[in-house]
C-alpha cells in the first residue's frame, strides 16, 4: 500500500533540545557542587525525573521542578533562596531559548509536504512546543500538529486513523528509538530513525535493525527519498 501520511518528530530532529538540557544539568551541577560530587547529584536529579514525569509529563518545566526538587532532597531542605533563584532563571531561559531549524529540515519537510500529508507529532508542554513550532517558522509545512503526553502503538494508531489512512500507510520519522521508532512499528506503521548525538538516559533502547519496516538514515535530508522508495 502506498504512503499517504508522514509523522515528524520535533525535538532533536527538527531543532536543538538535548543540547540544551545538557547545558542546563551541567550549570546545576555546578550549583550543587557544596552539597555533592556530580555522580550524586545525576543520580538523585536522573531518580526525581523518572518518578516525576507521570506527574508533570516531559519538557522544560517539569525538569525544572526536578531540579528544585533534587536541590531540597541534597540539601536536607537547605538550599538558598539565590540557588533556587538560579535554577528558575535556568529553565526560564530554556522555555525562552531561540529556534532554529536543524540543517537540511525546512527543504526535507517541503518536499515531503507536496506528496504526503505530514503530522507533527511530539509530546512535551503544550505550551512550550506551540511555542517552538511558532518560533522555528516550520508550522505551515504540516496538515496537522498532535502534542501528546506520551508516545505509545496506541497512540500512533489514532494519531495515523484521524489525520490519514491509518499506520499501515504511515510512516513516523524521529531521533527516539523508544518513543518515534518501536512503538510506531508496534502500530504498524514504517519508522525512520533520525539520530542526533545526544540521547536522554529515559529516551534510550535498542533499535530493531531486523524489523523489515525499519530505517536508519544518515540524516533528514535522506528521508524524503526513502518514504518515495516505499512506493
Amino acid at each position: 500500500m502506498p504512503v499517504t501520511t508522514v509523522g515528524i518528530d520535533a525535538d532533536d530532529t527538527l531543532w536543538h533540545n538535548e543540547t540544551l538540557f545538557r547545558l542546563t544539568h551541567k550549570r546545576f551541577v555546578e550549583l550543587l557542587a557544596p552539597y555533592g560530587d556530580e555522580a550524586q547529584i545525576d543520580a538523585r536529579l536522573a531518580e526525581t525525573e523518572k518518578r516525576n514525569l507521570r506527574l508533570y509529563g516531559y519538557g522544560a518545566k517539569g525538569f525544572t521542578l526536578s531540579m528544585i526538587e533534587t536541590a531540597m532532597d541534597l540539601t536536607d531542605s537547605q538550599v538558598s533562596i539565590g540557588v533556587i533563584r538560579q535554577i528558575l532563571a535556568a529553565g526560564r531561559e530554556m522555555l525562552t531559548e531561540p529556534v532554529e531549524p536543524l540543517p537540511g529540515v525546512e527543504k526535507a519537510l517541503a518536499q515531503l509536504s507536496q506528496r504526503y500529508r505530514l503530522v507533527l507529532i511530539t509530546k512535551g508542554d503544550l505550551l512550550h512546543q506551540e511555542q517552538k513550532l511558532a518560533g522555528s517558522g516550520l508550522g505551515d509545512l504540516f496538515a496537522a500538529v498532535e502534542i501528546v503526553s506520551e508516545k505509545d502503538a496506541d497512540t500512533y494508531r489514532r494519531v495515523f486513523a484521524r489525520h490519514g489512512s491509518g499506520p499501515q500507510q504511515a510512516v513516523m520519522a524521529g531521533n527516539s528509538v523508544k518513543s518515534d521508532i518501536i512503538p510506531a512499528l508496534d502500530a504498524g506503521a514504517w519508522a525512520a530513525l533520525i539520530p542526533y548525538p545526544l540521547v536522554w538516559a529515559h529516551e534510550a533502547a535498542a533499535a530493531p535493525k531486523d524489523h523489515a519496516r525499519y530505517a536508519e538514515l544518515g540524516s533528514i535530508s535522506e528521508l524524503p527519498a526513502w518514504v518515495d522508495g516505499l512506493a
